[in-house]
């Protein structure tokens, strides 16, 4: 069934544009928060400019991906319902509900940042900016292994990849601690 494969295609490249926009969001709301901080006129030009970068990946590329993927791995399990009947598949749907339960909390952060309501700090954003990652390791490798059974042991491991993650976040601070400008 070739037609399968041309929805399976762009199903994949929506997801893709859709984690793309879930990466780079946070990062923009990171320099968002530290520019608000800044002194006249620097922190009116560059929150201008950031909250139109923010505006036009949000609502450009990051929404309608997401309603894209959506709508494609809805029509993809409408042609092969026996997905649904897989364990690994009922935990993917897992995972997909808690991206999009993610995407919405970022959704909320964009408004209050759009106003220059300022209620996170910049240190929170880029441990937010990881919440994206842990799901796409465990949505990939749910999908590529296609076994739900090993499930603790993916936990353990997006464990390990949290915790470096956060030894990475650690170091970064320090770094930029002695060096602003790293």
């Amino acid at each position: 069934m070739e037609f399968y494969n041309y929805i399976k295609s762009f199903h994949l490249i929506f997801v893709i544009t859709w984690f793309a926009g879930l990466f780079y969001i946070p990062r923009l709301f990171v320099y968002q928060i530290e520019s608000f901080y800044k002194a006249s006129p620097e922190k009116e030009i560059l929150g201008k400019q950031l909250k139109l970068m923010s505006k036009r990946l949000w609502y450009i590329i990051t929404w309608p991906s997401a309603i894209l993927a959506t709508i494609f791995a809805v029509w993809l399990l409408i042609l092969q319902p026996y997905w649904l009947e897989q364990p690994w598949m009922h935990v993917k749907l897992l995972f997909v509900i808690l991206l999009i339960i993610y995407h919405l909390k970022t959704h909320q952060y964009y408004n209050q940042l759009q106003n220059d309501e300022v209620k996170k700090t910049s240190s929170f954003m880029r441990i937010w900016n990881e919440g994206a990652t842990f799901i796409l390791f465990a949505v990939v490798f749910l999908v590529i292994l296609k076994n739900a059974i090993n499930w603790v042991y993916g936990i353990i491991g997006l464990l390990v990849l949290g915790i470096l993650i956060m030894l990475g976040f650690k170091i970064y601070k320090n770094i930029r601690a002695k060096n602003p400008e790293a």
